[in-house]
């Protein structure tokens, strides 16, 4: 016994050892951020004790850069990124995954950046005459046109951009998009031409693109290539020199913008925010303008490029905090936080996000509901510019109607869902905002086909369908092909000129129904791959619209229903008949699969029973016996068909996506 008592307090002994000798929760965190990057980081080395923090508070508003990287799709930004995050010894050079700020796994998968990510940085640079330390803060921002919305979030936290353009490639549609959102946000703009290290390279037609274009000076361009690292070493000093500090106070009154959030199962709702004016400590108590609800600040912090404790975020500074916010719809993307004891001036904040495609989104299993309403809480979160109501469809029970800034990001929403929350969903066919005006005056905004009537009350004398105008950008002998296309699509050609001797530059103002399936797919096609499509919503213009219903031995299934334009409904409604008779298995009674505007059916298809050969046991005999027997049979049928149910399957709904 004794024994045992000794070796006990011998264990006690050393395990507290261990813990009172190693282990403090943000000096372990900090000290080892510094030593690990100690032998490679551009950031003067201070005199660390053990237990320091970063010190920003020798980081004045006059020492801090703010910029973020914007470009077409596939144009080497995070690939860049990650360049200048080696350069400052924030990441370790060939440590980490390649687009480190690439966290999300749908964004490895396709290879694109779905969500603005955000770094910050030190760096030292010759100044004014001086070494000088600077702050620097990152954000790399997605290239595709449904994610317009987060470039535009980003750059209200900046006060530059590296506009980074293939050398090859050249000015694409979301390049000259994403320049006119920098450069209406007052934005310094510095050109970088990327990827110069390819065999087809011609920096000197980009440069030559960027001045006709943009009218950006050539001499100012920088050329480099962040896959081999050549040229880097001027970008950051560029910033340095070319973007202007912050412009806020640190004497006024805290405000602070909040950029973006996401749920943490241990932390809640981690904020990501901008200090505009002000300073933020751990421990404040702040208040948002929005709710008016007050927090306070447990964790403050920068992403460094993962999240640091610092206890402080001075003025013009871009970082995260935790502040005990349990619901999602608590932290409003754009809203202001301050001091729960001071009066101020709320922020401007950001345009509210236009959605141009809904779709309803189901569970796959009736009972997951709630597991689904729980997932798609916590995905809004950390993606603001989904908008959500519920719904319900006599077909498919229960479910959402969600409103998406374009197709390609309805179907990251989808995908994220299932991946990061284990959700099984139906999605509905994707539709657009129509609005139908009535012979009483009332009008109706429709952005469920299966709220519109088929057979309405009252006349119908107007219809309206949302617009776009669209830039397409594509090689010079392709034009033909292209205006066919936007013909067919009823598209209404606007500008027309060529950017030089190879590429023709095109402007149209089409219905936003006839882009938003496959009109993008059908231009890479018939362009090789090497057109580039952007667009921005326009005005509502007056259409020819009617309703087409889906009807299954007569009865309308509301989740197929789509509103088209009166020339394309019988084409339209015969390629749907024809894909759900593939998709649709057979039952055993006769399912008539039909396409109908109001009363008028326009196309029809027949699936057959599957039934047994009663005539088998009949080798001979008169003919009136085997009338007898399949008439029998045939009775037997139409008692099924009166009380049996059409199971569609999920595949039958990706397929209707695919009809225009």
């Amino acid at each position: 016994m004794t024994t045992f008592k000794r070796a006990s307090r011998a264990l006690t002994s050393k395990l507290s050892a261990i813990y009172t000798c190693n282990f403090h929760p943000v000096t372990s965190l900090s000290h080892f951020s510094y030593t690990h990057n100690a032998s490679f980081c551009s950031r003067p080395r201070q005199n660390n004790k053990e237990g320091s923090t970063i010190d920003l508070n020798q980081y004045p508003s006059d020492n801090i850069r703010n910029f973020s990287i914007i470009a077409h799709v596939d144009h080497g930004k995070s690939t860049l990124a990650d360049r200048l995050l080696e350069l400052t010894g924030t990441i370790r050079k060939g440590h980490g995954q390649p687009q480190y700020l690439d966290k999300l796994q749908v964004e490895r998968e396709r290879g694109i950046t779905v969500k603005a990510q955000t770094a910050t940085m030190f760096h030292r640079h010759k100044f004014l005459g001086s070494d000088t330390d600077f702050l620097l803060n990152l954000i790399d921002t997605p290239g595709h046109v449904d994610f317009s919305y987060e470039v535009s979030r980003s750059l209200a936290a900046c006060q530059g951009a590296l506009l980074v353009v293939d050398a090859a490639q050249g000015v694409q549609a979301q390049t000259v998009a994403n320049f006119y959102l920098a450069f209406e946000s007052n934005l310094a703009i510095i050109p970088v031409i990327n990827k110069i290290d390819q065999p087809t390279a011609d920096p000197d037609r980009v440069k030559a693109q960027l001045k006709s274009m943009f009218d950006l000076n050539p001499s100012d361009v920088l050329l480099t290539s962040a896959k081999t690292g050549l040229g880097l070493e001027q970008v950051l000093p560029a910033a340095i020199e070319r973007i202007p500090p912050p412009p806020g106070k640190s004497t006024s009154p805290l405000r602070m913008l909040l950029l973006d959030s996401y749920y943490d199962e241990y932390k809640g709702v981690i904020c990501h925010v901008a200090i505009v004016d002000g300073a933020l400590h751990k421990g404040d108590k702040i208040c948002s303008a929005a709710t008016g609800q007050s927090y306070e600040v447990s964790d403050v912090g920068i992403m460094h490029p993962e999240l640091v404790a610092t206890g402080i975020l001075l003025t013009g500074q871009v970082g995260y905090i935790v502040s005990g916010m349990r619901s999602t719809k608590e932290a409003r993307v754009g809203d202001t936080l301050h001091h729960t004891q001071t009066v101020i001036q709320p922020l401007p904040g950001f345009k509210p996000a236009k959605h141009m495609v809904f779709s309803g989104l189901y569970p796959a299993d009736g009972s997951d509901f709630e597991a689904l309403n729980h997932a798609i809480e916590r995905l809004t979160c950390n993606d603001a510019s989904v908008s959500v109501t519920k719904e319900s469809s006599t077909a498919l029970g229960l479910g959402f109607r969600c409103g998406f800034l374009g197709l390609l990001h309805m179907d990251v929403f989808h995908q994220r869902l299932e991946q990061e929350h284990g959700a099984h969903v139906i999605s509905t066919v994707p539709t657009v905002p129509y609005i139908f005006e009535y012979s009483d005056g009332s009008k109706l905004q429709v952005q469920n086909p299966a709220a519109l009537p088929s057979n309405p009350k009252n006349r119908l004398i107007a219809c309206w369908e949302p617009t776009v105008l669209a830039t397409i950008i594509i090689p010079s002998e392709y034009v033909g092909s292209v205006i066919t296309l936007c013909a067919e699509r009823r598209g209404e050609q606007l500008e027309y000129s060529f950017i030089d001797s190879q590429r023709a530059f095109m402007k149209y103002r089409m219905p936003l129904r006839e882009i938003v399936v496959d009109f993008y797919n059908e231009l890479k096609s018939i362009t090789s791959g090497y057109a580039s499509f952007d667009y921005e919503d326009s005005e509502y213009q007056a259409s020819d619209l009617v309703k087409l219903d889906i009807l299954l031995n007569g009865q309308p299934v509301d989740a197929m229903a789509t509103i088209v334009h009166k020339s394309k409904a019988p084409r339209v409604g015969r390629e749907l008949v024809d894909k759900l008779k593939k998709f649709i298995d057979r039952q055993m009674f006769e399912i008539i699969i039909q396409a109908a505007i109001g009363s008028k059916v326009i196309a029809r298809e027949t699936l057959s029973a599957m039934r047994k050969n009663v005539l088998a046991k009949c080798y001979g005999g008169d003919v009136t016996r085997k009338r007898k027997l399949l008439e029998k049979q045939k009775e037997g049928k139409k008692r099924m068909k009166r009380v049996g149910s059409v199971d569609i399957p999920q595949e039958a709904f990706h397929e209707l996506l695919k009809v225009s």
